[in-house]
Formats: C-alpha cells, structure tokens, sequence
C-alpha cells in the first residue's frame, strides 16, 4: 500500500558520507510532501542498521562512502529488508555506478542535481512498484538495451588479477579503438579511461598499446579475425 493510498508519508532514511551534503537533503525531503525523515547515515554499514532499526519505506542512498559503499549497502538492505525500496541519489551518473546499483536491487537512480519535485516523484513510483528514473537514466539504459551484441570470446578468468572493467577495456584497446571511442561505448569520461589504462598496464607491466594488443591475443581475450 502506498502513502497515497493509507494517507501516511514514505518514511525515508538518508545515506550519505558527507555531512553538509546529507544535511542539505534532509532539509530538503522536510519541505517535501508526503516524505519524513526518519533517520540519516554517513555510510552503508549505518544505513544497514537504520534500516534494521526503522524499517522505512525507502533509502536514499549515496553510492561511493567509507566502510560499506552504496552498491553492497543496497545489495544488503534489499535481502535482508526486502520491504524498503532504494533509491540512488549520487553525483555519479557513469555506468560504472548505475549498472552495480540497479543489479543490486536499486529501484530508482538519481543524480544529485534533482529537484524535489523529481525525488518525489521517484520514491513514489518505487512504492508503487515502478522504476523511479531521472529522464536521463532512461536514455542512458535505452541506449545500452539497444547496443548491437559484440562477438565475445568466452568468458575466462582475468590474467593478472585485471578487474572485470579493466578486462573490458583491454579487449576494446585490441579492437583499435582509441580512448575517446572507449569512453563513449562505456559510457564513461575519458579520464575513466586513463585510469583503467594506468592501472592495467600497472598489474600486466605493460607498457604501450601495442603490448596490450599482443598480450589481449595472448591471453585468449580476444580472438584473431576469420579470413
């Protein structure tokens, strides 16, 4: 049953590491109809706890704190206390954020440029069993469900102990494409990238593209063309 429907408000607890941050949205969500406050977390290990303690209706969760981030805290709250929604709320708009959060159970992303009509709006289609989704969002899941599927060779495991996004990058290096081009097929900046890049050739002691390339083929990432 929704607030709209028993005429009470969606409790919500706050979780965000950042304290002016945390308090701005709380002061927020008080001047917003049909939200109360009902506690506030500075990481995902205490919005564990307060969801254990007061069983709100939704979590406004932060992704990247301390000790437990937005990803794993959203993974446990859903569970553990399958009865609260979670609702992203970060600065973070990249794949590499939205894709974990909504695998882990988030039922609405937001970045943290939302107006309160918007917050809203997304607490309350996640109540009623919707997806709660900033426009943006949308077209950013639309657009990855409408990727053409690459040919992949199958899965194995990392050499190198390379992440499974460094593993992606690696393989799209082999397919020529250059770092702009890498960005815009994760939907990532470009710095993303760099960082990526750094850390792989760091863990294979690579140290160019082509070694890349000939270390991808060589490690069985990807596969020569058929003639």
């Amino acid at each position: 049953m929704t607030e709209e429907e028993n005429g009470k408000p969606a409790r919500v607890v706050v979780a965000d590491d950042q304290t002016v941050v945390r308090e701005g949205i709380v002061m927020l969500l008080g001047l917003l109809p049909g939200i109360e406050v009902v506690g506030a977390a500075g990481d995902g290990d205490e919005a564990v706890k307060l969801v254990a303690e007061l069983a709100p209706d939704v979590v406004l969760m932060d992704l990247r704190m301390p000790r437990c981030d937005g990803v794993e805290a959203t993974r446990r709250i859903r569970t553990g206390h399958p009865g609260t929604q979670v609702v992203v709320l970060t600065t973070f708009a990249d794949d590499e954020s939205l894709f974990p959060a909504l695998r882990a159970g988030a039922r609405g992303y937001l970045t943290k440029d939302a107006g309160g009509d918007e917050i809203v709006r997304a607490v309350r289609s996640v109540l009623s069993g919707d997806a709660g989704l900033s426009p943006s969002i949308q077209r950013r899941l639309l657009e990855r469900l409408s990727e053409p599927e690459r040919e992949r060779v199958p899965a194995v495991e990392a050499p190198d102990g390379l992440t499974a996004r460094e593993t992606e990058v690696l393989v799209l290096i082999a397919e020529g494409l250059t770092n702009q081009e890498i960005a815009r097929r994760l939907h990532v900046s470009t710095a993303t990238v760099k960082t990526h890049i750094n850390n792989l050739f760091a863990k294979t002691g690579l140290k160019d593209r082509a070694q890349a390339v000939r270390y991808a083929y060589a490690e069985g990432l990807v596969r020569p063309p058929s003639r």
